[in-house]
């Protein structure tokens, strides 16, 4: 959530926010609800102070706009709550306009993109030929959107985790295994509820869902504690599986296993002092534009338009890989400042003369889809696929992945 008081100071900026977001929220009828909230909290102390005066002595008319006025009080700090949560974030002065991720903004590029003297397949040809990417049986198994990781395939995969591993604690960041299932409270703490609402797997007859990313489960690992100053920054990763339904997914490309139910990641999560975040955010990308460099993989930098950031967010950057197959760019990888949103809702302090919010930064590290593109962007003519040489020590040393 927002700081209320920012609201109360400025309602003219998040009622532009919410207008640049498109989200339909009465900011001046919250502010009503909080200036009647306000005056009744006041009016309920003095009354309470009245009753504990007069003790015994206290009239049933006394007694009776006590009970009436808790009840209204109560039900406008319900409403006030209801409609806080529905807020997003502020936005960055940088922060471009737009619709959707066609009008994301570029910054820069990185490496050469391939030009063959022959038609280029896409990943789920070349995975299918070569016998590492098996769709067919994944959707037999478990229905579409689903996928096998097969022999080299499978030992690849591992790999660009096992070096994303390797990156983060030569940094300094602390590897988790998280649960891969989080509460309501947990979705709703770190923004993702009641944002994104559709995106998740329920389980039936609990309050869980499979999580989407472990930036669920790693920025709520500190919910509702005081932290200290001193341990600032706390630098976490995990690589967990990770499910959405890609609801309203419709009409996107989602042949293959580009757009799909489930997938791996590494993540990348930081909990910083207000005043390291932007510091942190361009940390977390040169990381992430680190492991695309040694994987070869050529990318662009986008800066994400208000129409293609989440709720949450207040500065966004997305690291789009090319594609050859699919001839064009897709995105790999987010990176997120969030500001002090998931913190303030999860209730995670830091203990100092003031106490404070800390920032988060939740940012990929790396995921399979890096993976296809490498698939599509090192494949040769005769249908093999070259293997980057950061991963060779990963498959004893082999050079490329060859029919069977």
């Amino acid at each position: 959530m927002i700081d209320f008081g920012l609201l109360r100071r400025d309602p003219a900026l998040i009622a532009e926010i919410c207008r640049r977001r498109k989200m339909e929220i009465d900011v001046y009828k919250l502010l009503e609800i909080d200036t009647e909230l306000q005056k009744n909290k006041v009016r309920l102390e003095e009354l309470q102070h009245q009753r504990k005066v007069l003790g015994k002595n206290a009239d049933n008319s006394l007694k009776g706009e006590l009970r009436i006025l808790k009840e209204t009080t109560g039900k406008l700090e319900a409403e006030r709550i209801e409609m806080w949560r529905q807020l997003p974030n502020i936005l960055a002065d940088d922060v471009p306009d737009g619709e959707s991720d066609a009008d994301n903004v570029e910054i820069k590029k990185w490496g050469r993109v391939p030009n063959f003297d022959f038609k280029p397949q896409t990943h789920e040809t070349i995975g299918v030929n070569l016998g590492i990417l098996d769709l067919a049986r994944g959707s037999k198994v478990a229905g579409a959107g689903f996928y096998y990781w097969v022999g080299d395939g499978a030992i690849l995969a591992m790999a660009i985790f096992q070096l994303a591993q390797q990156m983060l604690l030569n940094q300094g960041f602390t590897l988790m295994l998280t649960p891969i299932v989080a509460k309501k409270e947990t979705l709703f703490g770190t923004g993702y509820l009641p944002f994104s609402k559709d995106q998740f797997y329920g389980i039936s007859d609990t309050d869980t869902s499979l999580i989407g990313t472990s930036e669920q489960t790693l920025v709520s690992f500190h919910m509702d504690e005081i932290l200290d100053k001193t341990i600032l920054p706390l630098k976490y990763c995990a690589l967990t599986p990770c499910f959405r339904t890609e609801a309203g997914s419709y009409g996107k490309a989602t042949k293959g296993a580009f757009r799909v139910h489930q997938f791996h990641k590494t993540e990348q999560i930081i909990l910083c002092h207000p005043d390291d975040s932007p510091k942190f955010h361009e940390i977390c990308l040169a990381n992430e534009e680190g492991i695309m460099q040694l994987l070869e993989v050529p990318y662009r930098v986008v800066n994400v338009c208000v129409g293609d950031m989440g709720a949450p967010g207040y500065k966004k950057y997305d690291i789009e890989a090319w594609f050859a197959g699919y001839d064009g760019y897709r995105e790999t990888h987010s990176n997120t400042n969030l500001l002090d949103f998931q913190t303030r809702r999860l209730k995670i302090r830091v203990r100092s003369e003031k106490n404070f919010f800390p920032h988060t930064i939740s940012a990929t590290m790396i995921t399979d889809r890096v993976l296809l593109a490498i698939l599509e962007n090192n494949q040769t003519a005769d249908g093999n696929v070259i293997i980057p040489k950061a991963l060779r020590p990963f498959i004893n040393g082999k050079e490329v992945i060859t029919k069977k």
